[in-house]
């Protein structure tokens, strides 16, 4: 039943809309008899639609359709050049820059490394940096839809500024610091949110809409998601699993307490107490150093800990996420038995997983900001 008190133009808006999202969704160009079936439209009113659309250089004519008999169906897909958003990533050390266009596709990629900057500094590095980035990856400003970058914090919204950041040694820091000398769009979230983002945007239509994404880089955060949403808690803060606590009184962590999982459990743990890179770690590990074999072990058996909480807590699948993820494929069988023996309702862990995007998925879940946003308003 239609919406009486819905403006005409909004209703064809909606139509229009739900079209352009029919198509960005769909695995193979859809055809337009596709797209009337599926959304229970008219072919006139699909065939309108999908006039004005490829008019205004939205989507352009895709694959043609396999027929049973008579002339081939036209199938439509999006024109993903068309805009592009910039995910930014600060760490302790670096920059990382990445431009991605409607459908998630990387199309530049930079990474920068950089002292300790306080940060109105980092607001004038990035805002030169993002120039030279844009100048030597030939990307059009004019199609830029907005930058988004991401920090390893506890984020206040209401006060604009960072609550906490112990690894970049933030706390109270106004976000207009960092956003202001950038002369564009700029959104700022937590970095392990953002990364869930990108690891549900990638899964929506293929696991369950409840996740928890467990954040592994120098930092351990994550993020929640509930029947398809974002869950960020009554202060912002959920998916801070990295300040859980898994050994009362044990190690010291960045922000001031004792036993925070991000302290077993951080890549940070590893290149700090060896001085080594992680790279060099997992090298030696695999050839049997028996020290790093021991360090090893503890932190899996923390991780383990960490994983039966949330799992306890939330009931979901959880899924590991964060450059340190991309070394864990060869360990699962031996995580998900240590998960196993600390879950007292399952007898295996397989809801236990590893990202699609070890490295990226902060930036990428970072930039989707401004890319729903547009593709909700088409």
């Amino acid at each position: 039943m239609k919406d009486l008190k819905m403006p005409a133009t909004e209703r064809r808006r909606l139509t229009r809309n739900s079209i352009y999202n029919f198509i960005y969704e769909s695995e193979t160009p859809p055809s337009k008899q596709e797209i009337a079936q599926q959304l229970k439209l008219s072919l006139p009113t699909v065939h309108q639609n999908i006039t004005e659309l490829l008019n205004a250089g939205l989507i352009r004519v895709g694959q043609i359709q396999k027929s049973t008999g008579g002339r081939r169906p036209v199938g439509y897909s999006v024109v993903s050049n068309l805009k592009f958003a910039v995910g930014i990533s600060i760490t302790a050390d670096k920059l990382r820059f990445l431009a991605s266009d409607l459908k998630q596709e990387e199309l530049a990629y930079q990474k920068i490394e950089m002292g300790s900057l306080k940060g109105d500094d980092i607001g004038r590095l990035i805002r030169d940096e993002l120039e030279i980035f844009f100048d030597k990856n030939r990307l059009d400003r004019s199609q830029l839809l907005g930058v988004g970058i991401t920090l390893p914090a506890v984020l206040d919204e209401e006060k604009d500024e960072v609550k906490l950041s112990p690894t970049l040694r933030m706390r109270d820091i106004s976000l207009g610091t960092i956003r202001e000398p950038i002369p564009y769009p700029t959104y700022i979230e937590n970095d392990g949110t953002s990364g869930g983002f990108a690891e549900w945007f990638e899964s929506r239509n293929a696991v369950s809409s409840d996740i928890a994404y467990l954040y592994l880089e120098n930092g351990v955060g994550g993020a929640v998601f509930i029947n398809g949403a974002p869950y960020f808690g009554k202060n912002k803060r959920s998916g801070e699993f990295g300040h859980m606590c898994v050994e009362p009184g044990g190690l010291p962590c960045n922000c001031g307490k004792k036993g925070c999982l991000e302290a077993y459990c951080s890549a940070l743990r590893i290149s700090a107490k060896l001085g080594i890179t992680v790279e060099e770690f997992f090298e030696d590990l695999e050839k049997g150093n028996p020290e790093y074999q021991a360090l090893w072990q503890d932190l899996l058996e923390h991780l383990s800990v960490g994983i039966n909480n949330i799992r306890m807590a939330l009931d979901c699948d959880v899924i590991l996420g964060g450059f340190l993820a991309q070394y864990l494929e060869p360990y699962m069988p031996e995580l998900r038995r240590m998960v196993s023996e600390r879950n007292t309702f399952e007898d295996n862990a397989e809801y236990v997983r590893l990202c699609r995007y070890p490295r990226r998925a902060d930036m990428m879940g970072v930039a989707w900001h401004y890319i729903k946003e547009y593709i909700e308003n088409i």
